[in-house]
């Protein structure tokens, strides 16, 4: 009798069935993982109740169990135990990540000046000098005016370099525009290269007049190379590892970018630019990540903003390496040809240790662990916490890999990448709204513009733009400096689009003591301002979101947000190859989507000074926080796992079968 009505109390009540699992904020079957590993559920009083077992596990078969939590807290445990950067091993790997760069910054800016659309006139057309010094003057024309590609951040798919500006002429057009007809009767045409090359694409070919279309289908195909690059190779890199991933594709891009020195027309140039996107994606994804995974919390920004600057050194010194080369092919090969060097990362750059650790290879972990305390010179016994001892108790785990499609069924980590990827695609999408509005002013002579001058104003903003964040990101934190940035750019395109509006309207009038040239002052302001921010904004998204996305699906999710920058820069080429048709209307969609994502902003997690998560479970956890800290007396919202228990929306969060570290917190791991 005692002991039924122990069990009748247990249960609620003689008859009272115990509710399912899912109702009570438990995890599904799925992840019984993670339930064994936190040794029970928080029940209605408080109490860990321990959860059933959805299916038993086979006799002698440990792999259902999850892995010990010392293991799964890499920045916690593995990361000190190895000395963090505070080892030479780690300061050489790191370093390496820095080198391949400047190798990026000048493949990422190679179309500025292979694709510029130069000045050009009929051959022979007569003796008289022209403008500035041009023969056959009546015969001139000149390209639509093509300010410098918007400045990408050294992980983002390069612009282009013949963008046309507000007030510019169309770009040349097949004959049935009777007023580029003139210019297009010619059969052979002499070519003036501002780029400092002798010849490029456009003069090689005769890219002009009938065929000026095929300029932008070879930046579309660069374009579009990079953009299913980074969704292919992000989802391999999850899966097969970093380290193949970036040889394989450090080797076809030597292939390819050769290649590309010889074609003999533009549609095998077109292609094979596809190709070399491609991979190029591969290597700026791999890379990226790798340096991320190297870093403890401290110093993840510091290391990725030192791999921005060594990017922008590369198109800042662009210009001195076209003109060094005067040949379009001898400068495509020159470009290629120091990923020769990288070769040398087959022997000396080892898998990314954080990736195996997350993805249970503990075999291969503990290899890697070894050759890193020999390196260092290491003591296996200085191992305080007991890392190797509990490596050892796992090495006949099955490795468990995870695809980025698993994002699908969370409940929070997709809301993040997908906010992150329309910040993304934002940023990158108005930049060059902003700089055709900038250059625009410019193009009314049309042999006055420097494309020097243009170029390095620029990349001047650029640089200005990465020193700013630097700053406003150590004060501020991720979320607050892309919301700021997200807030200048609203204004900026708001301001741009309206404001102007209205002093043209006013300075139609003769006592309204405005002019045009006041208009054109406001307007190279906000220009300036909007791809000071925006460059910002596409940055700070990609850094975001390889620090909120967990390292088992790390590669994956930032393929995600890279493509939807390139999709934001394929909007240039179009509107371009569309002869500005519809930009006035590309610049009010993107306006709009500014002010969408300064409120999806809000919902994202702050990640300074957290544990990089390793599983979708830590990822799950990263939720988020109010801007500003709390009062005194109020209640924080950094909750360990125990005080989580009265929260069932976030307790029933995790959707992953890996248990979770003692620090994890509501808004991700606390670094030690």
């Amino acid at each position: 009798m005692a002991l039924e009505r122990r069990r009748d109390a247990a249960g609620g009540g003689p008859g009272r069935q115990a509710p399912p699992a899912e109702e009570n904020g438990s995890l599904p079957p799925g992840d019984a993982a993670a339930s064994a590993a936190l040794g029970g559920r928080a029940g209605p009083a408080g109490d860990l109740q321990p959860l059933p077992a959805p299916h038993p596990a086979p006799p002698g078969c440990s792999a259902a169990a999850a892995p010990s939590l010392l293991l799964l807290d890499y920045d916690g445990s593995v990361l000190p135990f190895l000395g963090g950067l505070g080892g030479g091993y780690q300061r050489t790997l790191v370093l390496l990540t820095w080198i391949p760069a400047l190798f990026i910054g000048f493949s990422q800016f190679s179309d500025s000046f292979l694709l510029d659309q130069p000045n050009f006139w009929c051959r022979g057309a007569g003796k008289g000098a022209g403008p500035a010094g041009v023969p056959g003057a009546a015969n001139w024309t000149g390209p639509a005016a093509s300010p410098p590609a918007p400045a990408p951040a050294p992980w983002a798919p390069p612009g282009n370099a013949s963008r046309g500006g507000a007030d510019a002429p169309p770009l040349p057009s097949p004959p049935d525009r009777p007023d580029n007809a003139s210019h297009c009767d010619c059969h052979a045409w002499d070519y003036g290269i501002r780029t400092g090359l002798v010849q490029n694409v456009v003069s090689k070919w005769d890219l002009v007049c009938d065929n000026a279309w095929k300029v932008h289908i070879a930046k579309f195909s660069l374009l579009v190379g990079l953009i299913f690059g980074y969704l292919i190779t992000g989802c391999i890199a999850d899966w097969v590892g970093r380290r193949p991933v970036l040889l394989f594709s450090i080797i076809f891009i030597l292939i390819f970018g050769l290649t590309v020195a010889l074609s003999v027309n533009v549609t095998m140039f077109s292609t094979l630019r596809f190709f070399e996107g491609f991979c190029l994606a591969g290597i700026i994804l791999t890379l990226y990540a790798l340096r991320i995974e190297l870093c403890p919390p401290g110093k993840r920004f510091m290391i990725t903003m030192v791999a921005s600057f060594v990017a922008m050194a590369g198109q800042f010194l662009m210009p001195g390496l076209a003109a060094l080369c005067r040949d379009w092919q001898v400068l495509q090969a020159l470009i290629i040809c120091p990923f020769l060097l990288m070769l040398l990362y087959w022997s000396i750059f080892p898998e990314s240790l954080r990736w195996l650790m997350a993805t249970q290879q503990f075999e291969s972990a503990k290899k890697l662990i070894l050759h890193f305390t020999q390196k260092n010179c290491m003591n296996p016994e200085s191992d305080i916490k007991g890392v190797m001892p509990e490596l050892e108790k796992e090495l006949s785990r099955r490795p468990k890999k995870v695809c980025i499609v698993k994002v699908v069924g969370t409940r929070n980590l997709w809301k993040n990448i997908v906010v992150l990827c329309v910040n993304s695609l934002t940023g990158y999408g108005i930049h060059h709204c902003f700089a055709r509005s900038m250059m625009g002013h410019e193009v009314k002579v049309p042999l006055l513009e420097n494309f020097y001058a243009d170029y390095y104003t620029v990349a001047s903003i650029a640089l200005a733009s990465c020193l700013a964040m630097c700053v406003v990101v150590r004060f501020l934190g991720r979320r607050g400096g892309l919301l700021l940035f997200m807030i200048l750019t609203a204004l900026a395109s708001l301001l741009q689009l309206g404001l102007l509006n209205l002093i043209g309207k006013y300075s139609q009038h003769p006592d309204s003591g405005m002019s045009d040239s006041v208009k054109d002052k406001f307007s190279i302001a906000f220009s300036i301002v909007g791809m000071f921010a925006s460059h910002a904004v596409g940055s700070l998204s990609v850094f975001f979101c390889a620090e909120i996305t967990p390292t088992v699906i790390r590669c994956g999710g930032l393929g995600l947000v890279l493509a939807s920058a390139g999709f934001g820069m394929l909007t240039a080429p179009i509107i371009d190859l569309h002869n500005q048709k519809g930009y006035f209307l590309h610049h009010i969609i993107f306006a709009c989507c500014t002010l969408i994502c300064i409120i999806c902003i809000l919902l994202l997690p702050e990640s300074r000074n957290q544990n990089l998560p390793e599983n979708i479970s830590n990822g799950e956890h990263y939720t988020r926080q109010p801007l500003l800290s709390h009062r005194k007396g109020e209640q924080p919202l950094l909750l360990t796992n125990a005080e989580l228990k009265d929260y069932s929306g976030l307790h029933d969060a995790a959707t992953a079968g890996d248990g979770l570290p003692e620090n994890a917190t509501a808004n991700g791991m606390k670094s030690m």
